[in-house]
């Protein structure tokens, strides 16, 4: 769609030329202005005239009256003037010759833009907690982060992602007092992660005591906990190998969530690997006279920013987030040289990253403008907040086979004897938690309901998914049918799969200049409309017309290819079959 508003708008731009040569706009500027009417039954663009009022010194509906009478050809079915407003549609020949071809030519690489060669983008996402279970509450970060990961990818970037793991800190001292009191090795090799879980979530109780109950707290075990973890930061054996064992059982299971998802990183490098990193860059902050001295505590003004004290270091000397981060992205530039750096955490985060930001902004780096954070909204569960340190969580790989069994349990009913059940199953099952998640935009907060989630009525993953293999169906079918050279569109339904589809390079720049990957699962569920309702209202494989037959079988084979290069970007599974 953006080579039809470029060719529209420089024949508008021909028209403006004729009603003042001295008019400072540019064909460019035009197409910007190009706007999709509210109703399909006004056309397909339209182009409001008020915006050259003052630069061609006339009324929008003297504007539109006169530029219309020059519109016609290549692109332009038909333009009519109406109230100021050039309401503008799309040839079907034109659709025919140059949109499906080229969809055609490039499959799952039509509407990939060029804008990144040649330069790199990092990408900062999911990073668990060591020790925590993924829960809904991982969900965003992870899709998110992931969906921008091939949407950069997809425009050209090069694109580098990090699962920066929180792998360090005073938790994993709570963790080996938990272990010490009540662990047991046998029962944490069989159990995994959930019986790390249960010993934090232990610990953290009996820390905080239950005054209702009459029991005590625990603030001693508090004081083990930072003594344990000390000792890890000067490097106890015992406790370094209790530490590594628990990020070997953490990645072991985070693992199988990656896996199902679709999602590889190429870089682990947690907290832990910036602690030799800090002290320069602490010096450099005490050396620039940035850093001072608070109740004991290291800090950087920042109120001049409208922004409280940036914390570096504690009273007693050890480094906090900002420092961490702070180290983690000077590494990052002079590692990969990062054109941009990006971050996907939640709302909570927006201070943190305001600040730090700003605080590699004052140390002199001429690369903080490069920094780019990217906050989501935060997950509730029936309006209650999730907590490991209560153990209030839905496990994400809980929600992920619940889905899965009412996948099987509909296709036991539908389609018993389809092959490769499992594997279709969990292709479904788990995309439609993650079309669910990425319908909503990102910053919204989203109280999250199982049932809605799991409902495979409506505007849902597995609709676009058994979308995805029906084409794949008709496909099979005519697989043996020569097509030949010529198009012909004939029907309004094929002409709207066509203008739809033509919109997928438009859509994924919109995606990536707002960072918002809902905007291609709205994208996906466009074309699943119109390819439904075309495929409802037009015979294909039955076709008598052999050249309108043959040009159905081209616009479904297109389908599927801005299909399944959508799915691509938000982390769901191509399903040949359900």
């Amino acid at each position: 769609m953006l080579k039809i508003k470029l060719e529209i708008a420089e024949k508008i731009y021909d028209g403006v030329k004729k009603i003042n040569p001295d008019a400072e706009i540019s064909a460019a500027d035009i197409a910007a202005m190009l706007e999709y009417p509210p109703d399909a039954s006004m056309g397909d663009l339209a182009f409001p005239c008020f915006k050259l009022s003052r630069a061609l010194r006339r009324s929008p509906v003297q504007i539109a009256a006169t530029i219309a009478e020059e519109l016609e050809g290549g692109a332009i079915g038909s333009a009519d003037a109406v109230n100021g407003y050039l309401n503008i549609k799309i040839s079907n020949e034109y659709l025919g010759a140059r949109v499906l071809p080229e969809i055609l030519e490039k499959k799952e690489n039509y509407g990939a833009p060029d804008m990144g060669k040649g330069k790199t983008v990092v990408l900062d996402y999911s990073s668990p907690n060591v020790a925590k279970p993924f829960h809904i509450g991982h969900l965003g970060t992870t899709v998110i982060g992931h969906a921008l990961k091939r949407l950069h990818e997809f425009a050209g970037y090069k694109c580098v992602g990090i699962n920066y793991l929180g792998d360090w800190g005073t938790q994993f001292g709570k963790l080996i007092v938990a272990y010490k009191l009540w662990g047991n090795k046998e029962q944490i090799e069989e159990g995994g992660i959930d019986k790390l879980v249960e010993l934090y979530v232990r610990i953290n109780n009996t820390i905080k005591g239950d005054e209702e109950n009459g029991i005590p707290a625990r603030a001693d075990l508090a004081d083990q906990a930072r003594e344990e973890f000390h000792k890890m930061e000067i490097g106890d054996e015992e406790n370094i190998a209790l530490w590594k064992w628990f990020v070997e059982i953490s990645l072991a299971e985070y693992e199988k969530t990656y896996k199902q998802l679709g999602i590889e990183f190429d870089s682990y490098k947690g907290e832990s690997f910036y602690t030799d990193k800090m002290p320069a860059q602490v010096e450099k902050l005490r050396q620039s006279g940035l850093m001072k001295i608070d109740d004991g505590a290291s800090i950087v003004e920042l109120e001049e920013y409208g922004m409280p004290p940036c914390l570096i270091l504690k009273r007693d000397g050890s480094t906090l987030y900002p420092t961490r981060d702070i180290a983690a992205a000077v590494y990052r530039k002079e590692h990969y040289g990062f054109d941009k750096c990006i971050y996907v955490t939640s709302t909570q985060q927006i201070l943190h990253f305001k600040q730090w930001f700003k605080v590699v902004e004052l140390m002199g780096y001429d690369w903080y403008d490069q920094l780019v954070h990217i906050p989501y909204g935060t997950v509730s569960l029936n309006g209650a907040k999730l907590a490991t340190r209560t153990g209030n969580v839905v496990l994400l790989k809980d929600l992920f086979a619940q889905a899965i069994e009412k996948v099987k349990g509909i296709m036991e009913e539908k389609n018993p004897d389809l092959c490769g059940r499992d594997d279709i199953a969990e292709a479904v099952g788990v995309g439609a938690v993650v079309f669910y998640y990425l319908t909503n935009n990102r910053i919204k907060d989203i109280n999250f309901n199982l049932e809605d989630a799991l409902s495979f009525d409506g505007n849902t993953g597995p609709y676009v998914q058994y979308t995805y293999a029906r084409t794949c169906s008709v496909l099979e079918k005519v697989k043996d049918v020569e097509l030949g050279d010529e198009i012909v569109i004939t029907t309004d339904e094929e002409a709207t799969l066509l203008k739809t589809m033509a919109q997928y390079e438009g859509r994924v720049l919109g995606a990536i200049r707002d960072y918002e990957p809902s905007v291609i699962t709205r994208f996906i569920l466009d074309v699943a409309v119109a390819f439904n309702k075309f495929y409802h209202e037009c015979r294909i494989a039955n076709e008598q017309d052999e050249k309108v037959r043959q040009t159905r079988i081209k616009l479904t084979e297109a389908a599927r290819s801005v299909l399944g290069s959508a799915f691509s970007l938000i982390c769901l599974k191509k399903t040949e079959r359900i």
